[in-house]
C-alpha cells in the first residue's frame, strides 16, 4: 500500500433538521506531512469527539481504488481525495485482506487497524445524498479505522508497511459485514471477540447477540 493523498478538514456548517451543525468530514488534500496523535491527526477538524477521534479511531484509510464507483454513481460532485473523510488516500488497501490488529509503518508512525468505518449521516451531508449511507453498506468497502501505536509524521508517497500480521484471521470486510448482518453469525461474532485489537465497546454490543 502506498499513501496517495493526505487530507485534513475544517470546520464545515450545514443545516440537519431546521439546526445549523458542524462537521469535520469535508477533508481537502494538503501538502507536507501529516503528524499522527495518539487520539487525532494533527490539525483536523473533529465536532464530535464521541464517534469520531479517539484512540480507536485516531486516523481513518480509504482505498484511491474505490473513487471510480462512487464517482460513476455521483458524477455531478466536484470530486477530489478526501471525499470520504478519510485523512489518508492509499492505493492498494484490500479490507478482505488486511485484519484487525495488523501493525503497520507509515512514515515515522507506527499504527494498527482497529475497526471499519461505519458510515452516518455526515456522509449523506458529504455527498447530499442520505442515499449513500445504503449503497456504502452494501458495496461493501469501508476503509479502515487505525490506532497510533507511534505517533510520527506521513507524507504523500510514503508506503503503508506491514511490520506484524495479527494471527486473529478477522478481517475489517468480515469485522464490516458483521456488524450489518442480520441474523449474525456466531463463528464470526466469536472470532471478533477472539481479537485483542477489536474495541472493547464493540466486544460488548457484539456478546448481546450470542444470548
Amino acid at each position: 500500500m502506498k499513501i496517495t493523498s493526505t487530507n485534513i478538514g475544517n470546520p464545515t456548517t450545514y443545516l440537519w433538521n431546521g439546526q445549523e451543525e458542524q462537521t469535520g468530514i469535508f477533508k481537502y488534500p494538503v501538502t507536507g506531512s501529516l503528524n499522527l496523535l495518539s487520539h487525532n491527526v494533527l490539525k483536523d477538524t473533529i465536532m464530535d469527539r464521541v464517534h469520531h477521534g479517539g484512540a480507536n479511531k485516531a486516523c481513518y484509510l480509504f482505498a484511491e481504488e474505490q473513487y471510480p464507483f462512487w464517482k460513476a454513481l455521483y458524477p455531478h460532485l466536484e470530486w477530489d481525495w478526501g471525499m470520504f473523510g478519510e485523512n489518508l488516500t492509499v492505493s492498494g488497501l484490500d479490507e478482505s485482506i488486511v485484519r484487525i490488529g495488523d501493525i503497520y509503518k507509515i512514515g515515522t508512525a507506527l499504527v494498527q487497524v482497529s475497526q471499519p468505518r461505519e458510515p452516518c449521516y455526515k456522509l449523506g451531508i458529504r455527498f447530499n445524498d442520505q442515499n449513500i449511507l445504503g449503497q456504502f453498506i452494501e458495496h461493501g468497502h469501508s476503509g479502515t479505522y487505525v490506532r497510533v501505536l507511534e505517533e510520527g509524521n506521513v507524507e504523500t508517497g510514503q508506503e503503508v508497511q506491514l511490520v506484524e500480521q495479527s494471527e486473529n484471521t478477522f478481517t475489517v470486510k468480515q469485522f464490516f459485514e458483521l456488524l450489518y448482518a442480520r441474523p449474525k453469525n456466531p463463528e464470526m461474532i466469536r472470532l471478533a471477540l477472539d481479537n485483542s485489537s477489536v474495541p472493547d465497546y464493540k466486544k460488548e454490543r457484539l456478546k448481546k447477540f450470542l444470548k
